[in-house]
């Protein structure tokens, strides 16, 4: 096997050349051309079907954008593909006018189930259809909802490529073995996972210091992005923005309440999992911010990045050989950049190219550490739920950010407890701790992350919060959701800096979706063990019907009731069950 560390996007384009500029060329052409088609046709019986299948021709030109951002999150500041994704994001905007004429439409037909029915081009579409009709009530005018997309060009995006270019850039500071060292973020914050104590201390008093630097420009774009969402989810009639991002993830408000208040629940039974980790680590008190990700002991599960796909692709393959043949194929494509470096976004994630059939997943793989293999085996997880919907129309294809971690979830449940299997005993109380560590993240810090971006939200309307208030916004959003466990004097209050969830107007409340796609997938995964390998077939045709459902109807697919607040607490009871076995080992 190939061990480059790096990935190829020349399936994409080999730099931006001819065939990437042509392209571009065309997109714009073809947009011009919906844009005339929206107006010129619009009283012809076939209008739906024509404008469907013109929007669905745009799909291929995805990988325009996609080559941008490929490049820009190893490669921050290029410049080139920075330009490009200008021009781009501002061919795409004029989409706006075209799209806000089809809602008028599809919300003026009176029987559009029977305009759907005289079509099989538009009944393959009759979802995609009929969510535009339920969200037609919130689209404003064709002039409006261009003003929106054009100012959003110069308004959030702008602020996110500030954010990105900040983050990317910044350099940390830090004293190793008596040598003065400047490391990329991510580098330092891959030290949190180190086991020499007073390296992860430094490591997190560099970060601290690194995010003091950047704080005020920072807090200006985040203050600017969240009163952009604000402001657009009042024009378009929403409660808040929180109402807003339910109807766009395809999720009731008693799906959210029911999850949200079994977490609420469950928070008192991680305390004995934090209390554990400080005994293994020898602590008399409670943790500290920097021993949050700590190890507990040494595995010999800690493997190399060859090592880890290769311990991946067979624990895939015992659950499916169509899971396994997948994970090789994204390996030895070199669909995969797993290596830190300066320049380089940090964090993971995987970018699916429908256009192309194929996927390009990004981490920043630390070696010797069983959580960056879960890692991968996450991200590898969102890249095989996009090979599920392969042969799925494009406009089929879009699935809401909740369900969107339930792919990547299930394979890292998966490698955890396939790994379990076959570990020696001093390896599964290290395994053991890595997931409920990880379960712990999206279970006590998203409720947390949730919390801070709704007071937020809150205050954001009241006017710009300063740095030292959203220090506090944090800093209290953590003691809320960790209590005890985490030591006050050392919790991070500048995580709102370091998530950058928290950047991108399109994705606002990006914490929830981590817990429901997380506790989804332990349910699914509940249900593989009672039903075996047949499961396997059950589990790939929920996921190809992700883009076409709702987030309760997905569950309904394999029994699921994804409002009922037994569900949520059963899976939250599986997990602390786990806590329950590693306070005892």
């Amino acid at each position: 096997m190939d061990t480059n560390m790096r990935w190829s996007l020349d399936d994409l384009y080999e730099g931006f050349n001819e065939k990437f500029k042509s392209d571009m060329a065309s997109y714009k052409k073809d947009i011009d051309e919906i844009k005339a088609y929206a107006k010129s046709s619009l009283n012809q019986r076939d209008f739906a079907e024509g404008f469907v299948k013109r929007l669905t021709a745009l799909a291929k030109y995805r990988i325009l954008t996609d080559y941008c951002q490929l490049t820009l999150s190893t490669d921050t500041k290029n410049t080139e593909a920075l330009g490009y994704l200008d021009v781009l994001n501002d061919i795409s905007s004029e989409l706006a006018g075209p799209e806000a004429i089809f809602a008028e439409y599809i919300k003026n037909t009176e029987n559009i189930n029977a305009l759907i029915e005289e079509s099989a081009f538009l009944k393959d579409h009759e979802f995609y259809i009929n969510e535009i009709k339920s969200a037609s009530k919130h689209m404003l005018s064709e002039n409006e909802e261009l003003i929106i997309a054009k100012m959003r060009n110069t308004g959030s995006s702008y602020w996110l490529k500030l954010y990105d270019q900040l983050m990317g850039g910044l350099s940390c500071e830090i004293n190793i073995d008596g040598e003065e060292k400047s490391l990329s973020l991510s580098e330092i914050r891959n030290m949190a996972y180190d086991e020499n104590r007073e390296k992860r201390k430094s490591a997190y008093n560099s970060e601290i210091k690194a995010c003091e630097k950047i704080a005020l420009p920072v807090s200006a774009c985040l203050n600017a992005i969240k009163g952009e969402s604000i402001t657009v989810s009042k024009l378009k009639g929403y409660e808040n923005v929180l109402h807003m991002t339910l109807e766009d993830s395809r999720m009731e408000k008693d799906t959210l309440s029911a999850m949200l208040s079994a977490m609420e629940e469950s928070m008192e039974g991680f305390q004995k999992y934090f209390a554990k980790k400080a005994a293994l680590l020898g602590l008399k008190d409670s943790l500290q911010y920097y021993d949050l990700f700590a190890p507990v002991g040494k595995s010999s599960l800690s493997l190399s990045y060859p090592a880890a796909m290769e311990f991946i692709i067979e624990k895939f393959s015992a659950f499916s050989k169509d899971l396994g043949e997948f994970a090789r194929k994204a390996y030895e494509s070199k669909w995969i950049d797993a290596k830190p470096r300066k320049g380089k976004v940090g964090g993971a994630f995987c970018a699916d190219l429908h256009p192309i059939k194929q996927c390009r997943i990004m981490t920043n793989f630390q070696e010797d550490s069983f959580d960056a293999v879960l890692t991968l085996a996450h991200e590898l997880g969102h890249g095989y739920h996009g090979s599920c919907l392969n042969e799925e129309l494009p406009l089929n294809t879009e699935y809401s950010m909740p369900i969107a971690e339930t792919a990547s979830t299930f394979c890292e449940t998966l490698i955890c407890f396939e790994a379990l299997k076959t570990a020696e005993p001093a390896d599964k109380l290290i395994i053991l701790e890595n997931y409920i560590s990880g379960c712990a993240q999206v279970i006590v810090d998203i409720y947390s992350r949730f919390t801070f971006e709704d007071a937020l939200m809150k205050r954001r309307e009241e006017g710009s919060l300063s740095v030292k208030e959203l220090n506090n916004l944090m800093k209290n959003s953590i003691k809320k959701a960790y209590g005890k466990a985490l030591n006050e004097d050392s919790i991070h209050s500048y995580m709102w800096l370091i998530k950058p969830h928290y950047y991108d107007s399109g994705y606002n409340y990006y914490n929830f979706p981590y817990a429901y796609g997380h506790l989804f997938s332990l349910g699914l995964y509940n249900k593989y063990l009672e039903e075996g390998p047949k499961f396997a077939d059950t589990y790939k045709k929920l996921l190809a019907a992700t883009g076409k459902n709702s987030l309760r109807d997905v569950g309904l697919l394999c029994g699921i009731d994804v409002n009922k607040k037994e569900f949520w607490q059963n899976s939250l009871n599986t997990l602390l069950g786990y806590i329950e076995d590693f306070s005892k080992l």
